[in-house]
């Protein structure tokens, strides 16, 4: 019996990802938003978009912009690549009123969105316990609020063009991991609001695509010096997971797992649905990890 189930497991993951039917040439011309596209698999976003010959507005939290760093080598690297049109704002996605002005700018500069990227994050800003109320409301405002405030915005011009919606999330939007729970909470939160927004598109005949795609630990600097000394897992190599998003989003799936166990993971969820400690710990320093909460 157990090998028959391991047997159907398998053929399942061997038929979704065998499924292919990705034509690069179909983002041509598309005009996409995409936030977060200062560093990791938000940077990567960009130059594979640019290769294809996508259009392009892309936001940037403020400190990077600052730092006169980001648009001299990202968007820089855009147009070398071949992005026929590209525009970048900052965007500081702590603050309610940010969202309905990138939004704007995108629609002006644009004309209007085929695709709509939500890649941008946030850990808890210095100072502050990761557990705080303060942390998690910041948490909740830049890793949910503003993807529902980006998503009400942009839904309107999506629907025109029959668009898509890409929401980056992350494992711990599906598991939840100890240390974690503000975070997880916003993650757990775009996974629900995301898939019940997906089923009444369906029911109104809204010709609009939503893809979730759940990576692991994002590969860029803050990501990796935030998790320091706390978790023996590895940041995703940001090159292909930015290439398993931009697919997803493209053959308009309604999921992308990168890397692909994590679709097994999260199947075993409901089978494991309280890891033993013994588990835990072969992830964690338990130690540092309470420290810091």
């Amino acid at each position: 019996m157990r090998v028959l189930l391991l047997t159907g497991l398998g053929a399942l993951f061997f038929a979704y990802y065998w499924d292919d039917n990705f034509n690069p040439a179909s983002l041509q011309g598309a005009r996409v938003l995409l936030t977060g596209a200062s560093a990791g698999v938000g940077e990567e976003l960009a130059y594979h978009y640019a290769r294809l010959g996508s259009h392009l507005v892309l936001t940037a939290h403020t400190e990077a912009l600052l730092q006169k760093l980001w648009p001299s080598q990202v968007v820089g690297n855009c147009r070398k690549l071949g992005a026929p049109k590209i525009f970048y704002i900052a965007a500081d996605m702590a603050s309610p009123e940010v969202p309905e002005r990138v939004v704007q700018f995108a629609l002006d500069k644009l004309g209007g969105l085929d695709y709509l990227v939500l890649n941008h994050l946030g850990a808890a800003p210095a100072g502050t316990r990761a557990r705080s109320a303060q942390a998690t409301r910041w948490l909740l405002q830049v890793n949910f609020l503003s993807y529902v405030q980006l998503t009400s915005l942009a839904l309107p011009s999506l629907t025109d063009s029959k668009g898509s919606l890409v929401v980056v999330s992350s494992l711990l939007g599906r598991v939840p991991t100890s240390f974690s729970s503000p975070y997880s909470a916003a993650k757990f939160a775009l996974d629900g609001f995301f898939g019940s927004l997906r089923r009444e598109l369906d029911v109104q005949d809204v010709n609009v695509a939503i893809t979730m795609c759940v990576l692991g630990l994002r590969d860029r600097a803050s990501a990796a010096e935030g998790v320091r000394g706390v978790t023996r897992a590895k940041a995703a190599p940001g090159p292909k997971a930015a290439l398993a998003v931009i697919r997803g989003g493209a053959t308009r799936a309604s999921g992308v797992f990168y890397p692909w166990r994590f679709h097994l993971l999260c199947l075993l969820r409901g089978w494991l649905p309280r890891p033993g400690a013994w588990f835990i710990r072969q992830e964690l320093n338990v130690t540092a990890a309470a420290a810091a909460a």
